[in-house]
């Protein structure tokens, strides 16, 4: 069933807990920290429901509809419209939300794609982990969910002595207690990105984890509501924004990171996926194609930013009258090479598809982190090139947009800030979008989020180690070593 907004707004009105600071949130979709993003987040639930757009943003099977970003894809063709599925949500909020609804979706899609890995270590009370897997994704996709999910242990609590300690208890998730009906947790994960607003939070390990670490290697799925569960948000950025003319993008698109503190939350054995089993607590996202999945959606998003940054960079250069200078233009050729490569990288991710024995496909996983290293090598460049060509344009503008509803101002303020080619208003509204997008705290969060969103530089960077063809290049130089031989 495809979800419209109003059953969106109506689900996460729940008893969620949310802290801002010290202040207790009650309503997120009511509350002027959230209020527009939740709004923003049903407008996309609507988007994706409209039936004009049914076969861009849904597929069938077994007579029912589902979002396509829960697809298990068997061909190439299954990988493109997945591809198209999170472009349109990408282009709906300018890529500006790492953690849409269809990111944590691929990646249970893509657990789900190999279930039996979830039972390689073994059963725990006699559970069978495939099948709660298997059940889960199927309620996850009939209900439209929207997954957050918390996959970090604090930054303070990554040293395995810690855990062998007696003296104090670690503050990281763990189990602390089990029975026949399931676990309870206890403890904090980072960093849910998106859990404010979404359904239910998925709590795992993506770093590995030391053989002593048994009761932290949970898998599980957990609803944002659940009694004794509570986000600590960091600070709202929607907050700072005086209306949407002034902060077109922070005020919309905010999505929140949050801390999730444990505190007594039971969860039943149905919702578990991995238990007391530290290597496949990690290395399920990587023998399945969880990883893959949903870092392609990833790249996706990052295109559309890309899009975004290169058009604002064209504009912001006839507003200031540069466009036609010579070394302008290399430079804005520079920036439309780069979003043309980017784009080649996630065409070849389809042409360059890998084939799994379920006879399911994958998009190509060394492009894929090749794709996720160039974003994180080429933003902060891109942002600071944008930068560069803007000058002192942003700083001309007035404090805000209200000298627009002042008669006499808004005259003084269109007679000297006009060019012949651009209102007053049109440059204020330009510059006002372009310092949210480049010098913002906004702008800011967005340079570190995509820094780290895949984890520190030398793991992306392993990851690329680790799926280069090393031999088969290595053989290159065998090769060429060879035949200088023979022709002696």
């Amino acid at each position: 069933m495809l979800r419209t907004g109003k059953d969106y707004l109506e689900r996460i009105r729940d008893g969620r807990r949310v802290l801002i600071g010290s202040e207790r949130v009650g309503d997120v979709t009511r509350h002027p920290a959230f209020a527009s993003a939740a709004r923003m987040y049903a407008a996309m639930y609507d988007l994706k429901a409209d039936p004009a757009k049914r076969e861009l943003m849904s597929f069938e099977e077994d007579g029912e509809r589902y979002s396509l970003y829960f697809l298990m894809p068997k061909s190439r063709e299954d990988l493109v419209r997945r591809t198209a599925c999170h472009k349109a949500i990408a282009d709906f909020s300018h890529g500006l939300l790492g953690r849409s609804p269809d990111h944590v979706a691929s990646s249970f899609t893509g657990l789900a794609m190999r279930p039996e890995v979830f039972d390689s270590g073994g059963a725990s009370r006699n559970q069978k982990f495939s099948e709660h897997v298997k059940s889960f994704y199927k309620r996850f996709r009939r209900e439209d969910l929207f997954l957050a999910y918390a996959i970090l242990p604090p930054q303070g609590a990554r040293s395995p002595e810690l855990y062998e300690s007696k003296d104090r208890q670690p503050p990281t998730l763990r189990v602390t207690k089990e029975d026949d009906s399931g676990v309870t947790l206890n403890g904090m994960k980072m960093l849910a990105t998106g859990a404010v607003f979404a359904d239910e939070v998925i709590i795992g390990n993506i770093l590995p984890l030391a053989p002593s670490q048994v009761k932290e290697s949970i898998t599980c799925a957990v609803p944002v509501a659940t009694a004794g569960l509570t986000l600590w948000t960091r600070k709202p950025l929607s907050l700072s924004a005086k209306s949407r003319e002034d902060a077109p993008l922070s005020s919309v698109f905010d999505e929140t990171d949050s801390m999730i503190v444990f505190e007594e939350v039971k969860v039943p054995w149905e919702r578990v996926f991995v238990h007391d089993d530290p290597e496949l607590s990690r290395n399920i996202y990587i023998r399945t194609p969880a990883h893959f999945m949903s870092n392609h959606q990833s790249n996706v998003r990052f295109w559309a930013k890309l899009r975004l940054l290169v058009g604002l960079a064209s504009k912001i250069t006839k507003a200031n009258g540069a466009h036609a200078i010579p070394a302008v233009r290399e430079t804005l050729g520079r920036l439309a090479g780069m979003e043309a490569c980017y784009a080649g990288m996630i065409e070849g991710q389809h042409q360059g598809l890998e084939r799994m024995e379920t006879g399911h496909v994958h998009v190509n996983r060394r492009y894929m982190y090749a794709a996720v290293n160039y974003a994180l090598e080429n933003h902060a460049p891109i942002c600071d090139m944008i930068r560069t060509l803007m000058g002192g344009g942003a700083f001309q503008m007035p404090a805000d947009s209200s000298v627009l509803n002042d008669p006499e101002l808004s005259r003084i303020f269109e007679s000297y800030w006009s060019t012949l080619e651009q209102s007053a208003e049109e440059r204020l509204k330009l510059f006002k979008l372009a310092w949210d997008l480049l010098g913002s705290e906004f702008a800011m969060r967005h340079d570190q989020y995509e820094k780290f969103y895949v984890g520190p530089s030398f793991v992306v960077r392993n990851y690329n180690f680790m799926n280069a063809p090393w031999e088969e290049l290595e053989d290159l130089v065998d090769g060429v070593i060879a035949e200088s031989t023979e022709a002696k």
